[in-house]
């Protein structure tokens, strides 16, 4: 048989190379799942409070400002942050409409693909307009985020109505 050698650790370097494994951790700098979930949500209740106030072009904020964009509601496809928000103008502030209240509810966040660092996400959810005079419109709408270096934005929106 061959020899064997054995090395053993004092008790500084034994501590040193335990320290070294957990500060060059390979989840080091990198978020976890419940924080991107929370950023994903942050921007939803970001939102919700823009749109209660009746800032659309702050409730746009949560949308990637990009031709790219895709919204589908009704039946129609628009393409780009500005056609969005033209749309988001026309059905509820043209002409005096009111905006109303709105609330999201039953809120699914999904990471796509790796858990740590992802850098997408799908939310269903559902969402609740109240109006002043007692009338109220909703639906259902699945969302498609991705983070971006200035956060979390949608890439895809659709929007589903049950009236």
């Amino acid at each position: 048989m061959g020899k064997r050698f054995y090395f053993t650790f004092g008790p500084t370097l034994g501590l040193m190379f335990v320290l070294s494994h957990l500060l060059v951790s390979p989840t080091m700098g990198q978020s976890r799942p419940a924080d991107e979930t929370a950023a994903v949500r942050k921007v939803l209740d970001d939102q919700v409070a823009a749109w209660n106030t009746g800032r659309l072009e702050e409730f746009m904020k949560g949308y990637w400002r990009s031709e790219e964009l895709t919204f589908f509601s009704g039946g129609k496809r628009l393409q780009g942050w500005e056609a969005t928000l033209e749309r988001y103008r026309q059905t509820y502030q043209a002409g005096g409409k009111e905006m109303g209240h709105l609330d999201f509810s039953n809120l699914d966040i999904r990471l796509l693909g790796p858990t740590k660092n992802a850098a997408a996400a799908v939310v269903r959810g559902e969402w609740k307009l109240q109006f002043r005079d007692g009338r109220t419109a909703g639906g259902i709408y699945t969302l498609i985020f991705r983070r971006f270096s200035d956060g979390w934005k949608i890439i895809h929106d659709h929007t589903s109505s049950n009236q």
